[in-house]
């Protein structure tokens, strides 16, 4: 009885050590620091990022001088010339607001520049963990320094077909 029990428990034992081999983690911010190309490419984006933030603070000066100018001088200035003043000063905010837009903005040059520079060297590096996946016969790598981020999964793993045929559909057809 006893000896069952220790046959017990060692399969058990035995069979969580090889669950626990076939999941793995890496730190990606630990990979990239370790990759000149990736560091020039971020010393690139943070050199053009300043430039331009710098022609931003730089218009935004020209703006608060203007503004200034315009309300030391707004008692002796006719209507027409007041007006005149305050579409200059609004239409130069516009302007500042569409430069930031363009350069820092949802999909604007900074995002480009960054996917130009980055994507490149992240390929990589998913690669490489793919490949490490499958030498060593993982099913899973997780990214420790996201929140739950899977980086690569055995495709054998994707029960989604499964999922599919239990709901009563046919796998590979859906509509659009």
């Amino acid at each position: 009885m006893r000896a069952y029990f220790f046959l017990v428990v060692f399969v058990f034992m035995t069979g969580l050590s090889a669950i626990a081999q076939r999941f793995a983690y890496v730190d990606t911010e630990f990979i990239l620091r370790h990759i000149p190309e990736y560091l020039s490419a971020q010393k690139q984006l943070d050199a053009t990022s300043q430039a331009w933030q710098k022609e931003v603070d730089t218009r935004n000066q020209e703006i608060e001088k203007l503004y200034k100018a315009y309300q030391a001088d707004q008692v002796l200035l006719t209507e027409d010339m007041r007006k005149r003043r305050e579409n200059e000063i609004v239409e130069k905010e516009r302007d500042v607001k569409e430069f930031q837009r363009v350069k820092f903005g949802f999909e604007g040059e900074t995002y480009k520049k960054q996917l130009e520079l980055v994507r490149p060297i992240q390929e990589r590096v998913a690669k490489a963990i793919q490949n490490i996946a499958e030498s060593q016969q993982l099913d899973m790598i997780f990214d420790k320094n996201s929140e739950v981020m899977l980086l690569y999964a055995s495709p054998r793993l994707d029960k989604s077909n499964d999922v599919i045929t239990r709901l009563g559909y046919k796998p590979g057809s859906f509509v659009e």
